[in-house]
């Protein structure tokens, strides 16, 4: 590339800065995706669960209706505590199956 003008380069050189910058950014967004795709295909097959949508957020679901009823018991209120562990439990057992 040949440079006519002054502003014809400044031009070029910003051109090229742009496009190092999307190039950058493009592969590190890549490999992020890449690294969760991975991630959540290694949990679900270590679980015997499809990675689906569906799966996951069922799973993640369930987890979170068990880490309720484990902190209500640790409040102390044990009637609350008892019905969402046994819900969370549920939930993840038929996930499981």
């Amino acid at each position: 590339m040949q440079a006519n003008g002054f502003f014809q380069g400044i031009g070029e050189a910003v051109g090229e800065a742009i496009h190092a910058v999307v190039t950058f950014l493009l592969s590190v967004f890549t490999n992020f995706f890449d690294a969760f795709e991975a991630f959540i295909d290694g949990l679900a097959r270590s679980l015997g669960i499809s990675p689906s949508f569906f799966s996951i957020l069922v799973l993640v679901m369930g987890l979170w209706i068990l880490w309720g009823g484990l902190r209500a018991l640790f409040r102390g209120a044990l009637i609350g505590g008892i019905v969402r562990t046994v819900l969370g439990l549920f939930v993840l057992g038929w996930l499981l199956m």
